[in-house]
Parts: structure tokens; sequence; C-alpha cells
């Protein structure tokens, strides 16, 4: 891919370097660095206008490949493109349909909201977890409507995006209370309901997102705690009704032990999955802005969002993409 483009630099960066960060986030960064790209793309060919809209498509996917929410994101923004007879017809579908995503999935955050907030009991107190956008939204909403006396919020190491939505929480006037991820479960006895986000969820129902969510919702069962999901449509993964497992994320050391000092840990091994995967028995319900749904219609929503006109994958080790 010879012709550059800044959106599309500072997108993959972003998303690699975690400035860029959030499932809802990076899906809405690379519909628009799609846009970027697609309206300063200046061959004149069709096909070459192809092949290099495969290749900044492959390229921010390499990013966050295990990321559902990044792949839809980019797969609804060039959807029919290679239907297409020329390069103006390719341009205004991929700009036209970049701006309709972008659209929903900000409103999607306000429908959230809206149905999300009346699931939350007067006078609860919350926990989440991570820093999503959809359960933060619900939460204020339902702060709004009097709803909400404290939110609790994890750290979320080793990113500590916990820190992100304590700052939020704050600056939207709203009580909170940080605790380290471990505490988890000495203060689930204060808590009325949980309300986290999700970075994908299956066909099955499970919920795929940040470390240490399953443990949360283990504590909530345990407790008798609600557990409630906040997630847009385009989190749903097409793949896993087609058979496709969710691969976890396994992300480097150095965020776990300062790598310039190696003489800390001598010959220790590291794991550190971004992800755990919540199963549907211990999620109580995923608001999502099309309505309410149980875990177990999970399969049912994909169905009517994607249909099942046969797979949607990415190809090869260089992650070439199929059109729709």
């Amino acid at each position: 891919m010879e012709r550059k483009n800044r959106e599309l630099e500072d997108t993959v960066n972003g998303i690699r370097e975690m400035s860029i960060r959030g499932a809802g986030k990076i899906a809405r960064a690379a519909s628009s660095a799609l846009a970027s790209f697609a309206r300063e793309w200046k061959g004149e060919s069709r096909d070459d206008f192809i092949s290099d809209l495969r290749e900044a498509a492959s390229l921010i996917h390499s990013t966050r490949p295990t990321a559902v929410s990044l792949r839809n994101g980019i797969l609804l923004t060039l959807k029919g493109s290679n239907d297409e007879v020329d390069i103006t017809s390719v341009r205004k579908r991929i700009l036209h349909q970049s701006g309709e995503f972008i659209e929903r999935a900000v409103m999607a955050r306000e429908n959230i909201a809206e149905m999300g907030s009346k699931r939350i009991p007067k006078g609860s107190t919350i926990l989440t977890h991570c820093n999503s956008m959809a359960a933060l939204t619900t939460i204020k909403k339902a702060y709004d409507e009097g709803r909400v006396e404290m939110v609790y919020s994890t750290e979320s190491r080793p990113w500590r995006q916990g820190h992100i939505t304590t700052g939020w929480l704050l600056d939207n006037g709203i009580p909170v209370t940080m605790i380290v991820d471990s505490a988890v479960r000495h203060v689930m006895r204060k808590i009325n309901i949980v309300v986290v986000g999700a970075d994908t969820i299956t066909a099955n129902g499970a919920v795929i997102n940040k470390i240490g969510t399953s443990q949360i919702a283990l504590a909530a069962q345990e407790s008798r705690v609600p557990f409630m999901v906040c997630a847009e449509t385009f989190k749903f993964s097409k793949e896993t009704l087609l058979g496709s497992l969710v691969e976890i994320e396994d992300r480097g050391p150095e965020e776990i032990a300062d790598p310039k000092r190696p003489q800390d840990f001598p010959g220790a091994r590291f794991e550190n999955p971004v992800f755990d995967a919540t199963p549907p028995e211990y999620i109580d319900a995923i608001v999502t802005e099309v309505g309410i749904v149980s875990p177990y219609l999970a399969t049912e929503v994909i169905r009517e969002l994607f249909g099942m006109e046969g797979p949607i994958t990415i190809e090869g080790r260089r992650s070439q993409f199929s059109w729709l």
C-alpha cells in the first residue's frame, strides 16, 4: 500500500499503543480512518483502490485481531464496496456507511442508557469494571433519575482503565469509590447490581470482557447480585455462530513487570490475558440499543443483525478481508 494517510497511521498506532481503547472507540476510530483513507485516495484505478482498501483494513485489524467490535466496524464500513463499478461509487459508499455506522454507534449508547437505567433499583450501589462508555452512560442516566447512591469502580489492572472510569464519574458528579480488583468479593455485600460493558458477545451468550469480569460475575452470583451487561449490537460475533472460537489476546510481560529490571524475576514466565469469558448462566441481562435480551437469545440477535448468508472471514496470515 503505497498511499499514506495520516489518520490511518495515527489510528493504527493509537490502537496498538492503547491510547485508543475501548471496544466502541476502536470500532469508530477504525471506521473513521477508512473513510479518511477513501476520501484522500488519489489513484486512477478502481482495482488499485480496492486493493489498497483491503490492505488498509488488514493493517487496522492487525492491531487488535481478537476484537470483534473492530472487525465489525471495518466490515460494516466496507460492506458491498467490491460491488461498486468505479472509484467514485466505491468512495461514496464507504463514506456513507462510515458516517452511518459512527452515528448509530453513538446513538446506541443513549438507547442502551434509556433502557438499562430502568433495571437499576432506586438507592443502588453499583459495581463497574474497566472503562465501558455504554455502562457508564447507563449509570449516569440512572444517577440522574435518582437511582444511584454510590458506584464502586475497580482499578482494572494492568492498564488501570478504572482510573479513567473513576475520573469520568467524578467529572459527572457521581459518588465513586475505587477499589483494587482483588477487593471485589469483599465489597460485593454492599452492591445492589453489577453493570459492565463487553468486548465480544458470543452465539452461546458468553460475554468476553476485560480480564477479571468473570471473577466479578462469580462473586455476584454467589451473593445473588444481578449482573447486567451493556453492549452495542456490533459487539455480537457472527463468527461464533459459524463455529469459530474467540481468541483471547495475550499482551506482553512489560505490562506486568518492569522490562528494565529483568533481575527482579529471573526465570519467571508471564501470562497477561486481556479478556476472559463470563458464562451466560452468570448474566442476568444484556442491554443493547434494540432491546434487553437474555444471553440465551444471543443467537437470535446475531441472525437478525447479520443474517446467515455465509461466514464473515478474514483469511490467511495477512488478514485479507472478504467483502460482504
